[in-house]
This record gives C-alpha cells, sequence and structure tokens, in this order.
C-alpha cells in the first residue's frame, strides 16, 4: 500500500522543480524528501522522476501518477479546510492572486487590517500581470480587471474600471493636443504591453466604435512604468484611473479626447467554482467587497 504522506512531497517536488525547492516549501530536509520519493517509488514499483546534477524531469509513469496525486493532494486539503471550518475560524494557506499596480497600490495597504482580523490566515500574496491559471497554480482567490475568458471562475463585480487617454502638459505644450483619434497618428502613442484589447484602441462617439492603431516608440510591461513615462512628458497612453486619478486631480496630467470615451471594464473578485467554499476564501472574499463595492471608488472622486 502507497504511504500516502508521501504524495504531498512527491507534488511539491514536481511543482516546485527541485529536492532542494520542495524541502524549504515543506520545512524538511532535502535527504527526507529524496528518501520518500525513493519510497513511493519501491512501493509503485516504477521511476517516477528522472534526475540529474542540472535537471529534475517526470517519466512517463510520472507524469500519469502525478495527475491523480495532485487530485489527492488537494482534495485532502479541502478536507482538511472543511474541517477547519467547523471551528468557526478562517484558517490556514491563502493564496491570492493580484494584477500588479493594482495589488500595489489598492490591496497592500488592507493586508494588515485584514491579517489583524485574521490572525490564523497564512497569506500568500502574488502580484503579476500575467494572466495566470488559478487551478495550474493553486490560487484560491484573486482580482482580474478586464475580460474573464474563464469560465469556470466565480466573479463578484468590486468596481468599474475607467480608462483616460492622457498626457503632461510639457507634452501637449511641445507637441499640440490631438482633437480627434485620427489625430493619434501625428503623436507619440505609448503602449501597455499586456493589453488584452487588441492592438487597437477604441473609442466611442455618439456610441459607435471608433478604432485606431497606435505607433510609438514606447511599450512596456507594468503600468506604473508608463505611468512614469507620461509624467515625465514621453507621449500619450491610455490609463486606468486607479493609477492615474491623483496625477489628473493635481494637473500632472491631462485627459485627452474626453469627447470619445474608452471602454469601461470591471475590477472582479475571482475564485474557481467549488462545492464548499473554504472559510479563509469566503473571508478574504467578503473582506474585499466590503471595502470596494462600488460604483464610484475613490480614485474617481479625486
Amino acid at each position: 500500500m502507497v504511504n500516502f504522506s508521501a504524495i504531498p512531497v512527491f507534488v511539491s517536488v514536481v511543482e516546485s522543480g527541485s529536492f532542494s525547492a520542495a524541502a524549504n516549501l515543506l520545512g524538511i530536509t532535502k535527504s527526507a524528501v529524496s528518501k520518500r520519493i525513493s519510497q513511493l517509488e519501491h512501493q509503485l514499483g516504477v521511476r517516477l522522476l528522472n534526475r540529474s546534477t542540472r535537471s529534475l524531469t517526470l517519466t512517463e509513469a510520472g507524469k500519469a501518477y502525478f495527475d491523480y496525486a495532485r487530485q489527492a493532494f488537494q482534495l485532502a486539503e479541502e478536507g482538511k479546510e472543511a474541517i477547519q471550518q467547523l471551528r468557526q475560524a478562517p484558517a490556514g494557506r491563502l493564496r491570492v492572486n493580484v494584477p500588479m499596480s493594482f495589488g500595489r497600490l489598492h490591496i497592500a495597504p488592507l493586508i494588515k487590517r485584514f491579517l489583524e482580523q485574521y490572525p490564523d490566515i497564512d497569506l500568500q500574496l502574488t502580484m503579476d500581470d500575467r494572466m495566470v491559471d488559478f487551478v495550474e497554480d493553486r490560487i484560491d482567490i484573486g482580482i482580474r480587471i478586464g475580460n474573464l475568458p474563464d469560465s469556470t471562475l466565480i466573479a463578484q463585480r468590486l468596481a468599474p474600471c475607467r480608462s483616460v487617454l492622457c498626457a503632461s502638459p510639457d507634452y501637449i505644450q511641445q507637441h499640440g493636443e490631438p482633437l480627434s483619434p485620427a489625430d493619434l497618428k501625428n503623436h507619440n502613442c505609448l503602449y501597455y504591453s499586456y493589453f488584452r484589447g487588441g492592438a487597437e484602441w477604441t473609442f466611442f462617439h455618439n456610441r459607435a466604435p471608433v478604432r485606431v492603431m497606435p505607433r510609438g516608440n514606447y511599450q512596456v510591461n507594468n503600468s506604473e512604468a508608463l505611468q512614469q513615462a507620461l509624467l515625465d512628458g514621453l507621449g500619450i497612453a491610455q490609463m486606468p484611473t486607479f493609477i492615474v486619478g491623483p496625477d489628473l486631480a493635481q494637473g500632472k496630467l491631462i485627459p485627452l479626447l474626453t469627447g470619445y470615451p474608452l471602454p469601461e471594464h470591471a475590477i472582479n473578485i475571482v475564485y474557481p467554482d467549488r462545492q464548499h467554499l473554504p472559510l479563509k476564501v469566503r473571508a478574504f472574499r467578503d473582506f474585499m467587497i466590503e471595502h470596494f463595492k462600488t460604483d464610484f471608488p475613490n480614485w474617481d472622486e479625486q
């Protein structure tokens, strides 16, 4: 019979990519990890991992077994969470994923209060502008902005995400102000390279879409770096107001083409569809809904 205590060790080795990383994650020695894997292979009668000094890869049998082992581990974790819920106190490791800039500006300042309210939760917060796979990366709950192509996620709207086309006063003084989207062909348009709306910029005029292809000499995958480029007078860009709201209020940036509004998106709190939502996930969801749930977020009230 397989020693089930080896399953989380095997899953951790595969997901972390090495015995050392798995040992650090599990809080045991590297030799203990190696021993558990060897025992598991002996009990199954197959080699699960190809080991070398430089790499660690799954064998064909290892790939087949890993899918089942990960499901078993996840079910065991859910069972542990169900037991914890009987204590009526949110507890345990909570993995949260949020977009980089929104997370730094609007989520990170709330963490102290959240953990003071729920001291038994061990929060692991990752900030990433890439679209991560909640199931593959074992994310419990997160924030997503814009379209939600993954239909397996439950989404609850927190607030609108409004965007504005803007530039600094210095840029406008030097290059002039565009009066229509067509005028943008004569301007340096800065671009957020993770933008999921496609290569074109879409405006609306009399409810009809007006599309232009931006051209410029700077693309970056971080919104706050783009904000800095705008403040430095490098060009024109579309920016969410949750980043540039204070800059607009202080006159550091100027809204442009206000008669041609940009599409409005939503800021959603999302989590995998599960039969029993763990208390720790429910606690984070309810905490964020209580803080953000509005059609008029504070960054639009500057």
